[in-house]
């Protein structure tokens, strides 16, 4: 069975990726068409109704121009 995200860290995660997304002058229906994914996959990810695992995120982050490496450090430091 795995273990809970903490739902403080998760939201955290969800707040930077709509910042990220914002920066980048993405919409969530140009995100989702550089992902070919329906906009209602972003959508869902920035609601906390659908938790993203590792290579969705890569895969996010690829999209978006993001150093995925920066960007989690930026998630494990304090607010």
């Amino acid at each position: 069975m795995p273990l809970p995200v903490p739902k403080k860290k998760y939201d955290r995660l969800r707040v930077l990726l709509i910042e990220a997304r914002e920066t980048a002058g993405l919409t969530q229906v140009q995100l989702a068409e550089k992902l070919r994914r329906p906009q209602s996959f972003v959508s869902k990810i920035e609601r906390g109704l659908r938790r993203v695992d590792l290579l969705e995120f890569l895969e996010i982050a690829k999209v978006m121009g993001l150093d995925a490496a920066e960007f989690l450090d930026k998630l494990e430091r304090p607010k």
